[in-house]
Parts: structure tokens; sequence; C-alpha cells
């Protein structure tokens, strides 16, 4: 049997040496001896792949994919995914918040029960400050609100699945990806495991800006609901300034010059009605965006050398 190491790298040198210590620790624990540690460079600005290309003098089982440039967090996995040949692929982030050696509890999960096509860890309670918390579950209590997919919450990234599952999940070829969607939309057997989750060294790399990113993508590439929504609302405010001329009207023919309609109200509905339709309009952009993306056919990766 062999099993497929998947981790992507960006800024990530700080953490390799210890990272590669315990996995090869947390491999040799589960008496696997055939293996491969993948690891995907999306454009890291650091040395890295000088540091791994060192390593690798001394663990063969090494294999580095250099992509072209930075694609993203969940277009780097794929491409790692894809490259991946193992029986079983262990995907995790290598920035030591989750250890490696979750992975023996994981491998006894899924070699216990033959009906399991993936295990994947979750946090019973998120970690970090109060406003990361609370910005964390209501992203996926919006997820999940909004999605047909129903996603488990605080889900993580190191998970270990089977290679038809893996398979299958690459025979999405989204080009809006969202990897947390895509991993339950393909179904199959799949139990989650809390793992409890440690504090990254240094600045996280998945800023505000990202994290926003991540939840626009999330909710407009696995979610129609939106635009139902926007549909029903426009009814709704046509419905109502309908009765509200309705209204003047009446008060118009009752009282007539008593009656002035005045400009400001006048001003006040017009700047709703513009902020409401640049809204719609900006969100079915967004999608016709997404369309787009999807129908250039464009790669969602690129790669400029593969170091076996």
């Amino acid at each position: 049997m062999k099993i497929s190491v998947v981790t992507t790298l960006y800024k990530s040198k700080p953490f390799l040496e210890t990272f590669l210590e315990e996995m090869l620790f947390t491999i040799e624990k589960i008496k696997i001896h055939d293996f491969e540690l993948i690891f995907v460079n999306d454009g890291s600005p650091d040395d890295s792949v000088a540091y791994l290309l060192e390593r690798k003098k001394e663990i063969s089982q090494i294999k580095i994919i250099d992509l072209s440039r930075n694609f993203g967090h969940h277009y780097a996995i794929q491409a790692g995914l894809n490259y991946a040949s193992g029986d079983y692929i262990f995907l995790i982030d290598n920035d030591l918040e989750t250890p490696p050696s979750v992975l023996i509890e994981y491998y006894h999960e899924i070699k216990n029960n033959s009906t399991l096509d993936v295990v994947y860890g979750y946090q019973e309670a998120r970690k970090g400050n109060f406003i990361e918390k609370k910005t964390g579950n209501l992203f996926w209590i919006l997820i999940n609100k909004l999605s047909d997919t129903k996603i488990p919450h605080n889900i993580l990234t190191e998970r270990l699945m089977t290679k038809q599952y893996v398979n299958e999940l690459l025979r999405l070829q989204d080009a809006n990806l969202f990897m947390g969607g895509m991993f339950y939309w393909v179904g199959f057997n799949q139990k989650g495991i809390p793992v409890k989750k440690g504090f990254r060294e240094g600045a996280s790399t998945y800023t505000l800006k990202k994290r926003a990113e991540l939840m626009l993508q999330a909710i407009t590439s696995f979610s129609g609901k939106p635009l139902e929504w926007l549909f029903y609302i426009g009814v709704s405010i046509s419905f109502f300034s309908f009765l509200f001329l309705m209204y003047l009207a009446f008060q118009k023919i009752v009282h007539q010059d008593e009656v002035q309609l005045g400009w400001t109200s006048i001003v006040a509905i017009n700047v709703l009605i513009l902020g409401i339709i640049s809204t719609f309009l900006g969100l079915i952009g967004i999608y016709i965006f997404k369309i787009f993306k999807q129908v250039q056919g464009r790669p969602n990766a690129i790669i400029k050398k593969i170091y076996e």
C-alpha cells in the first residue's frame, strides 16, 4: 500500500524542518514504507523550494511541484491531488497548526472501517480572538444557509482520502474552486474527527481580504439562492412602491392642493432604488464572470517544473 502526503508551500520555510521530522515519524508509526511527500510551490516568495531540494538528497520521497506563479491555496491543492499516486492521499497544511500526527488516528479509523472513503478533522471550538471566532462561525452558518450542499462547521484542511474519492473529486473540473464545498458535493462515506488546532508561529497568510474573497467564492460557487433572493426582493420593492404610489395618488385626489409632494421624498426614493439596482447588478455580474471564467477553459494552475 502507498500513501501520498500533499501539502502546499507559501512562506513555509520556518515550518518545513519540523514538519518533515514529524511527518516522517508519523508515517513510520503507521508502518507504511511506500510513500511520497508532495509539496506544491504556490509561488512562495521565500526559499522553501531551495530548502526542500537540499533535503531531497537524503529524503528521496520528496517531490516538488513548482507552479509558475501564485494561483491560490485551493488551486495548489488541486494540482497536488492531481499528481498524487497513492492508494490513500493525506492532505495537510504544513504550518503545524494541525500536527502531522493526526494521520495516525485518521489511518486507524479508515483501516478499521472499510466503508469509509474520507476521514477529516474539525474543530469543536474555534481558536483565535473574539472576532476570528465570530466571523468564522458566521461563514459556516451563511454557506450552509445559502448552499444546497451541507458542509460541517469548522472543518480543517487535514483529511485522509481514498484514491477513488480523489479521482471523482478531480473530475469536477471547476474553474471557481471552493474545495470545502467540493469535498462534500461528491458524496461518499465521510467521517469527522475532532482535532484541537494549535496556534501558528508568525502572522497567518490568510488575511481578512482573502477570507472575504473565500466567502464570496464559496457562496457564489455553490449556491444560486442569492439570485433567487434578488428576484423576491425586487418583486417586494415593486409591490410596496406601487402601494405607496397609490397612497400618494389617493391623498392628492382627496386633499388636492393641501398635499405637497416634496422633492426630498422623491430624491430619497431614487437614491434607494439606485443603491438596490447597483447591488443587484453587481451580484449578477459576479455570477456572469464566473460563467465567463468557466467557459474560458483555462487551466486552474500552470506547472513550471516537477522535481521527482
